[in-house]
């Protein structure tokens, strides 16, 4: 929670924050890449007060932890997020008396809209979109990453002249077939055909 009491409401105040939180669970992709629960995450913020309640601006700075879709291999670097979100006054529509009231979209805004509580705002909500749209959805070891073999499962950057000389499967039913024409095409090269002998047997 950050407190916003020493701001003030008047339109146009600011203040700047430092700050350094420790990483809430679940901060990331399922099991695919994200930042480990409990590591520090920097957080650089910009308070500023207008009429309907407090903007914030920041930049999210932390290391996150994954592995390599292509290889499988452990990986680590840093991420910077950054995101801007509007706290609003629990007040601030009785303070907006120029607009006229929709119930129906004040219904869908409220559903979007966080506010202040007690002159408080929870930053983690804000955060978590921030850094996980930060991320890459596929993350690789490095842009190059040849990844495993197919086959064996060997990782090629450290074999780069691996191969096997398996045929592929898909094909394996009709090297078969192609085989036996082949034999079958021997065969009758081998001798005179059955039609010729009974001719000339005549």
């Amino acid at each position: 929670m950050f407190d916003t009491h020493e701001l003030g409401r008047r339109p146009g105040a600011m203040k700047r924050l430092t700050r350094t939180a420790d990483a809430p669970a679940d901060l990331g992709i399922g099991d695919v890449i994200g930042v480990p629960e409990g590591a520090p995450v920097k957080l650089d913020l910009r308070l500023e007060s207008v009429m309907e309640g407090v903007l914030v601006t920041g930049t999210a700075r932390a290391t996150v932890e994954g592995e390599c879709v292509r290889c499988l291999e452990p990986l680590s670097r840093e991420v910077e997020a950054d995101f801007q979100e509007m706290f609003s006054y629990p007040d601030a529509d009785d303070r907006n008396h120029g607009k006229p009231a929709d119930p129906v979209d004040d219904a869908e805004d409220d559903e979007d809209r966080l506010f202040l509580e007690d002159g408080l705002f929870d930053l983690e909500p804000v955060l978590r979109d921030a850094v996980v749209l930060a991320l890459p959805m596929q993350p690789v070891c490095k842009e190059s990453c040849a990844g495993l073999c197919s086959e064996c499962g060997v990782r090629l950057d450290e074999n780069p002249g691996h191969h096997h000389d398996a045929v592929d499967a898909r094909w394996a039913a009709l090297q078969g077939l192609a085989e036996t024409v082949q034999d079958g095409e021997k065969d009758n090269m081998g001798g005179a055909a059955p039609g010729v002998d009974k001719k000339q047997e005549k």
